[in-house]
């Protein structure tokens, strides 16, 4: 499928730089953190924002049960649809409005959508909310441009992507809410990503007794296990830098402990220690055998000295992304469009991180990541204090995005 270049939707996003501005600083001065993941209220305020854009906006509350299994408290998922013409594929563009909270270290207010240098800083001004204001603005821009158009495009706003998308992206698809032959997803710079790694969150439990410090041969030292497995991990970890993924920008797996807790007192021999490690899985290696070769490790590490007894429990397994038969027409345009719009060479490639996007993908429907952002994340200071996003980038994401749209549903 050939790009075209479309002057008229050039011309709306240049028009309207004020008001989609003005949309991503209210997008950003809404609080949405997640934890606490209290968002019904955010996603109402999102809705509206969008209405006064003109869209006619669905809600659909998550049921209050599921909410509570994925560790929030409220959600409701947003779906924007534009119809044109009779059949033609059906295209969703996914952005999710939940941030991490802010933390500290911030030269701006993290709530405040300040400008600064022409990079508005403020959480979610780089992830996502700013794909949520370019994929807004890209179909205005599409109803504005005067070519003939066939299919539909949906805008898919979830508020559970920091917690792994389940009552989200997932929620929308097995509910059969919305059935998309293509999606664009949330992108972290404006390269095309069409490739990421997978996930997996394993807690362990390591239980022993209790007994006074003064004589700590009565009891099990739950620690002292605990040490011992975590040894056996961090010996095990560089092995890892052996099976990098011969896709680009991917890299190898990779191994984190990430939180741990444990003990009573100090005078007292330690009962019990948790702790939650993170395992990185790249697209060429399955999932289940990343999982089953931890638990073997842990179990045989655990034999390794005091008869502690040892719990893991699997808390998160996302699959990575690989493309999908059927995705390479979208992929290559929005390469080609970005490529033209930034004046440089775009290629599609993978991230090590992972996203909403697989759950697209389990479902059979061709996903690549574009949004707005500078090259890389770093630069836009993700999940970091200071995050911020150049607005120059916002508009081009827009302008890709809506030429995307008009070539695919010509």
């Amino acid at each position: 499928m050939t790009a075209t270049d479309r002057p008229e939707i050039r011309a709306f996003v240049a028009a309207n730089r004020e008001r989609e501005t003005a949309l991503l600083a209210a997008l950003v001065r809404t609080p949405c953190d997640n934890p606490p993941g209290d968002l019904a209220a955010a996603a109402e305020r999102v809705a509206g924002l969008l209405e006064e854009l003109g869209f006619a906006v669905e809600r659909h509350p998550v049921p209050a049960d599921l909410v509570r299994a994925q560790g929030m408290r409220s959600a409701t998922n947003l779906i924007v649809r534009r119809r044109y013409g009779v059949g033609g594929p059906v295209i969703a563009l996914n952005a999710h409005g939940d941030v991490v909270p802010p933390g500290e270290g911030w030269t701006a207010d993290p709530y405040g959508a300040e400008i600064r240098d022409g990079w508005m800083y403020g959480r979610g001004a780089a992830v996502s909310k700013s794909d949520i204001a370019a994929y807004a603005f890209a179909m205005l821009a599409l109803d504005h441009a005067q070519a003939a158009r066939r299919g539909a495009v949906e805008l898919h706003v979830t508020f559970d992507e920091e917690t792994g998308g389940e009552i989200g992206p997932r929620w929308l698809l097995e509910q059969e809410l919305s059935r998309p032959d293509l999606a664009i997803g949330a992108g972290f710079s404006y390269a095309v990503t069409e490739a990421h790694n997978g996930c997996l969150h394993l807690e362990v439990e390591v239980t022993g007794r209790s007994a006074h410090a003064a004589k700590p041969w009565t009891g099990i030292d739950a620690l002292e296990g605990a040490t011992r497995i975590l040894s056996a991990l961090y010996a095990w970890r560089p092995a890892l830098a052996q099976r990098a993924s011969a896709i680009p920008g991917i890299g190898a797996p990779q191994l984190t402990v990430g939180l741990i807790a444990g003990g009573i007192n100090t005078n007292v021999v330690p009962d019990r220690v948790t702790f939650r490690l993170d395992r990185r899985i790249v697209p060429e290696e399955k999932p289940e055998d990343a999982e089953a070769e931890l638990r073997a490790l842990i179990a045989q590490a655990a034999r390794g000295g005091p008869a502690v007894s040892v719990q893991v429990r699997r808390i998160l397994l996302a699959a990575p992304l690989t493309p999908l038969p059927g995705g390479l027409a979208l992929t290559q345009l929005l390469c080609a469009h970005a490529t033209r719009v930034m004046g440089e060479p775009v290629t599609a490639g993978g991230v090590p991180l992972y996203t909403d996007a697989r759950h697209y993908a389990a479902a059979g429907v061709p996903i690549a990541l574009y949004g707005a952002g500078p090259r890389s994340i770093e630069e836009a200071n993700a999940h970091r204090a200071d995050e911020r996003l150049p607005l120059d980038a916002l508009f081009k994401a827009t302008e890709v995005v809506a030429a995307t749209l008009a070539d695919l549903l010509a």
